[in-house]
């Protein structure tokens, strides 16, 4: 399923995003996505200020939450057709964990609030690194849902916005590689 993780650089070099549509069980337990959560926690965070929160969503709360983004849609876009409601209905049960992360601004801080999403973003990523890490694979979405106020007040408040839905499993098929940049290309030496 996955490449040599028994070295940290092999570890990294080797995860891959899963489809979240294609993520099966098992998934991880409520203590290994606390412990992922725990791990997502230590991302570079200027002012220490835990600019983000993860929200586990339980299993049994998947309708509730296609509730929720159905409803919203529905409110914002009352000629929806029947066919974007599947899909959105679909997107709140894939994969068998999930854990919607929150970029949480402090305001009255004077860390910029650009650094403190860039934090968000980060935590996302060592969540979907601690997933590979103890086996799973993961898939950070956004999409329509997470820029939705209605769908975000269902987790939290204004200034708070989703920053992912991050879906964990384990792939149904073989993750696919995915062309990568050249790094040629997006890496560059400046000398002054």
């Amino acid at each position: 399923m996955f490449n040599d993780r028994s070295t940290p650089l092999s570890l990294l070099s080797s995860r891959r995003s899963g489809k979240p549509r294609d993520l099966v069980a098992p998934g991880p337990d409520v203590a290994a996505l606390e412990q992922m959560c725990a791990i997502a926690a230590r991302t570079p965070d200027h002012g220490k200020l835990a600019p983000w929160r993860f929200v586990i969503v339980a299993p049994e709360a998947r309708a509730a939450l296609a509730k929720v983004i159905t409803d919203a849609f529905r409110a914002e876009r009352p000629e929806a057709r029947r066919i974007e409601i599947e899909a959105l209905e679909q997107f709140a049960h894939q994969a068998p964990a999930l854990v919607v992360v929150l970029s949480s601004p402090r305001s009255e801080s004077h860390i910029p609030v650009w650094e403190q999403e860039l934090s968000a973003g980060a935590a996302c990523m060592n969540l979907l690194h601690a997933a590979h890490a103890m086996g799973f694979a993961g898939g950070w979405l956004t999409g329509w849902a997470a820029f939705s106020d209605r769908v975000r007040d269902a987790f939290g408040a204004a200034p708070e916005r989703i920053a992912g839905f991050v879906f964990i499993g384990t792939p149904g098929k073989p993750l696919e590689e995915r062309p990568r940049p050249d790094t040629g290309a997006v890496t560059s030496h400046w000398h002054g």
